[in-house]
């Protein structure tokens, strides 16, 4: 039901009248979104001052992963913004505990000794017009040219506007049967379904046989900031800059984050009218699961601001999150989020 009248409200939303874009100056608020291990669903946290974060749905998934996923459980949300107005979301279509949550007979869909850990094949994209409504579709990556037939999995996607291209270019984690993973890119059709191009390497890692996974690519500037994991040893967030949006990043040698233990999922948002941005990261290596958070102005230099509840950032009402991505939103578009959800989060402004 739930689904049934969101596309409904889409299709009869979306192509009409170009929506307005908001400035950063009529941002009043922040949207975090995460999944969590043992629901493998999507979540919403919100925050007035980008320090502290309230789940509006009191730590419990705003969409069951079971009702839009192939594998009935998704992973690794990332949210944008796009041009047309519309907010999108893309998120890994995979289960890592299906046999056991009696979704599947095997632990992998497919012989992990043959394509590996969490082998998977598709990508869940999604699309609404307020944050509350999304219609869905489910992304065959396998399916989508002949040459990505034998693909070992496809985790993580990302979205970013290329203006040169006027599209949507998605990036994302991907292997060949159990070769090493790497980040690979390609551009969306205008609906927001399928793929026009034929996924690309953003990147080549300047060391042989070490796999780089979840890439979060950021403009600022004229110039493009990469974040990514590189496996190689303690896996931890590195930085790379270019010129372009998928092709000439440099590598820096040295680990941006501050963790003596396995991070990954590396995403950046900026704080409202200040010069100044925010690197959260999956600290999966600890036990219970949580984000550290490093923040810059320059991004050379970064200052620890610790994890969530041991430091300025709070995590008000939820704990264990996995995979974060933030965007900007009006405090409006907060207040309906708390409203749909009955959060009670006061916010002023439009």
């Amino acid at each position: 039901m739930f689904l049934m009248l969101s596309v409904l409200l889409i299709t009869t939303t979306y192509g009409q009248t170009r929506r307005k874009l908001p400035k950063e100056k009529q941002m009043g608020a922040y949207l975090l979104v995460y999944f969590k291990d043992d629901t493998h669903g999507l979540y919403y946290a919100v925050s007035k001052d980008g320090y502290s974060f309230t789940d509006v749905n009191g730590s419990k998934p705003i969409i069951a992963g079971d009702t839009i996923a192939e594998q009935k459980g998704i992973r690794d949300p990332y949210i944008y913004r796009a041009p047309d107005g519309m907010f999108y979301l893309a998120l890994t279509d995979l289960h890592i505990y299906a046999k056991k949550a009696g979704y599947r007979d095997s632990e992998w869909e497919r012989d992990g000794a043959q394509y590996g850990w969490g082998n998977n094949r598709g990508i869940v994209l999604m699309k609404s017009p307020d944050l509350i409504h999304w219609s869905h579709t489910v992304l065959r990556v396998d399916k989508a040219f002949p040459e990505l037939a034998n693909i070992g999995c496809a985790w993580a996607p990302e979205l970013i506007y290329d203006e040169k291209e006027r599209k949507t270019m998605m990036y994302f984690t991907m292997r060949f049967g159990k070769e090493k993973e790497k980040v690979y890119y390609t551009y969306m059709n205008k609906d927001f379904t399928a793929m026009e191009t034929l996924p690309k390497a953003l990147f080549e890692y300047p060391k042989p046989n070490i796999a780089y996974i979840d890439a979060d690519i950021t403009k600022v500037g004229n110039k493009y900031h990469m974040f990514y994991v590189p496996h190689e040893g303690t896996a931890g967030i590195k930085h790379a800059v270019s010129d372009s949006i998928n092709a000439g990043y440099r590598y820096e040698e040295t680990q941006v984050d501050p963790e003596r233990v396995g991070c990954e999922a590396p995403t950046i948002y900026k704080r409202i009218g200040e010069n100044k941005w925010v690197l959260i990261y999956d600290i999966y290596r600890i036990n219970p699961h949580n984000f550290g958070f490093s923040e810059t102005s320059d991004f050379v230099h970064f200052k620890n601001l610790g994890h969530f509840n041991e430091g300025v950032m709070k995590a008000t009402n939820f704990s264990s999150p996995k995979h974060p991505a933030v965007i900007q939103i009006t405090a409006k578009e907060a207040r309906k989020i708390s409203k749909n959800w009955n959060s009670g989060l006061q916010l002023q402004g439009n």
